[in-house]
């Protein structure tokens, strides 16, 4: 097995608020995908890299609990860190060391209350 994940979806309550607010952080554009009643808005990903989504379909419901999707902060998580809050989030853990070598963390509240987490090396 390459990757001991595949695919994440990250649900949502409100789309346009959402998408709105992942474009912000992550810098980029996001491409909506209408599936009958399920909404995506697919996050950037190279061919070989491990993608994920946005999903709205009415029923999954965004937490704080559970489990923790960790996007890729780049080269360094602060800057995509630093937009969080202006685009409707909020910060949880600041930019923290994990130690021996395994980079850096932080966790934060997307727009739907969802507790997303982001790892750099730097």
């Amino acid at each position: 097995m390459a990757n001991a994940l595949n695919w994440f979806e990250i649900p949502v309550s409100d789309f346009g608020r959402a998408q709105a607010f992942y474009e912000t952080i992550l810098g980029t554009k996001m491409e909506r995908m209408d599936m009958g009643p399920t909404v995506m808005g697919m996050i950037p990903a190279d061919q070989a890299s491990v993608g994920g989504a946005i999903v709205f379909d009415g029923t999954s419901q965004p937490s704080a609990n559970g489990t923790v999707v960790y996007l890729n902060g780049g080269a360094d998580l602060a800057p995509i860190l630093g937009r969080v809050e202006a685009a409707g989030g909020r910060i949880l853990v600041p930019k923290t060391e994990i130690g021996n070598d395994f980079g850096f963390f932080a966790h934060f509240l997307d727009s739907e209350g969802n507790k997303v987490g982001l790892h750099s090396m730097a």
